[in-house]
């Protein structure tokens, strides 16, 4: 039995009374409960082949033999004007740095779409409408795919063999993340985490939707479980810092984490114990696993990782006690290392393989440009939609309030400031997706992918602290209701 499982019973309810605490938030409770435990099973293997798949498949290849022409090529006549105008605005998104002409097609495009789109077939009218708020590039291949199964079947023209292949393949792999959430579900329950830290965002399940948006494929499934239980880890230590702790407990418990040995716990109060002998539990249940590949290294790399997120918080956590307001270069510096993607993008690495050397991780913790500017599009997307909420107490500050001040700016303003910024971020982010020479592009991904999974989340609120909207649509397109067949 793990250190955190054994323990349990020896942690009662915190102490909300403490007049040193600080305000505590009021985070709404999970709405799933127990949905996901059903689908728990740490021995049956699901069978992911089907003979249905293969003959599809042939089907399939013979289904766009028709679209090439003489030479082999596809033929450019099969796209309409409308559809030609939605690729461009869908590929205006690709743009990087000097792209003039893609700044201008999306501006043309954007425009032009959204005046047309209520005079065309109803298909192709909800693809417009659809695009124009979540564009292909910056979504989530899974969702994606989900959305258009659904639009492709309303097309009159559609391939029925295609459509079928499509809807088999996305059910098939839906049972084994259904495994993979209900197997997360229950060390969760195991852990009684809403009983002994009662101030945190109980948020499991969306937790798994943001790591199934990193990598959703069968081969990853080890990488997913070890990045689900980090970013759990992530979500607990993030809350201790911003929504619990006292100055004088956060710096024990830095203390603790900077030194990573489990002879730390004594010195920690007894709230932080069942976190800090998960931590240890769940970095030391990892290291055995790649231990038994020669992969050794790669654990003290995500051990390092976990270090500066730690220190990072605490940084914060010190300015919140002396009301400071940094600069926006202080903030900046501290903040895209506590908004955890640099972490996470370590941590994915983690549970690929052989492939996962340790220069990939030597590249990856050297703040190569992509991961900033994945914690760029994260820290100031995640700012923009949570401030309100986060300022009706004590909250260190956010990107906003230090621009506003340093700059004698309006909420406006900095606002818009945010929203220049994360552009150039994902320029920054094509730019060395298409033009990358140092790693795989399956390296490349994971960071592409965490970035689409903070556009998806924190699109228009805080879809991961307030989860009954659409992060509950996704959720339930993702991991609860098949595609119709």
């Amino acid at each position: 039995m793990s250190f955190a499982s054994s323990t349990l019973t020896c942690f009662s309810l915190v102490d909300k009374s403490d007049d040193l605490r600080s305000q505590i938030a009021h985070f709404h409770p999970t709405i799933w409960k127990d949905y996901f435990l059903q689908y728990a099973s740490d021995s049956k293997e699901l069978d992911l082949t089907s003979p249905e798949i293969e003959t599809l498949k042939e089907e399939v290849r013979n289904v766009f033999n028709k679209f090439r022409d003489v030479h082999g090529k596809f033929d450019e006549r099969i796209n309409t004007d409308v559809e030609g105008m939605l690729s461009l605005y869908e590929a205006s998104y690709l743009r990087i740095h000097g792209e003039n002409i893609l700044d201008e097609a999306l501006a043309f495009t954007s425009t032009h779409l959204e005046s047309i789109s209520s005079q065309l077939r109803p298909f192709l009218e909800e693809q417009i409408k659809y695009s124009l708020r979540q564009p292909l590039h910056m979504g989530l291949p899974r969702l994606e795919a989900r959305r258009y199964i659904s639009i492709y079947q309303q097309d009159p023209s559609h391939h029925e063999c295609l459509l079928a292949l499509a809807k088999l393949d996305f059910n098939i792999l839906q049972k084994l993340h259904q495994k993979e959430v209900g197997n997360i579900s229950k060390w969760w329950k195991e852990l009684d985490i809403p009983r002994n830290l009662p101030f945190i965002r109980d948020r499991i399940v969306e937790l798994c939707f943001w790591i199934l948006g990193v990598y959703f494929e069968p081969q990853y499934s080890q990488a997913r479980k070890i990045m689900m239980k980090v970013i759990f880890l992530v979500a607990i230590v993030d809350d201790t810092y911003d929504a619990f702790g006292t100055i004088d407990e956060l710096e024990l418990f830095t203390k603790a984490i900077e030194r990573w040995d489990i002879s730390c716990l004594n010195d920690l109060p007894e709230y932080m114990k069942l976190t800090y002998g998960l931590l240890m539990n769940v970095y030391e249940e990892t290291k055995q696993l790649v231990m038994k590949e020669g992969r050794a290294y790669s654990i003290d790399y995500g051990i390092k990782e976990f270090k500066k997120i730690a220190q990072a918080y605490m940084t914060e956590a010190r300015w919140l006690n002396c009301k400071y307001i940094p600069t926006t270069e202080e903030y900046t510096n501290i903040s895209l290392v506590s908004c955890g993607y640099p972490l996470l993008a370590t941590t994915s690495y983690i549970g690929m393989g052989d492939i996962a050397t340790e220069e990939i991780f030597k590249w990856v913790t050297k703040e190569p440009k992509i991961i900033k500017a994945s914690s760029v599009v994260g820290r100031l997307m995640d700012d923009i939609v949570s401030n309100e909420f986060e300022q009706k107490r004590e909250h260190v500050a956010s990107f906003l309030e230090c621009y506003m001040r340093q700059y004698g700016m309006s909420r406006e303003d900095a606002i818009n400031e945010c929203r220049r910024r994360v552009t150039n971020a994902w320029k920054d982010i094509n730019e060395e997706c298409l033009r990358q020479t140092k790693v795989p592009k399956p390296f490349v991904m994971r960071i592409l992918n965490l970035t689409r999974s903070i556009d998806v989340i924190y699109k228009d609120q805080d879809n991961f602290t307030h989860a009954g909207g659409v992060m509950k649509t996704y959720i339930q397109a993702l991991l609860v209701d098949p595609v119709p067949i």
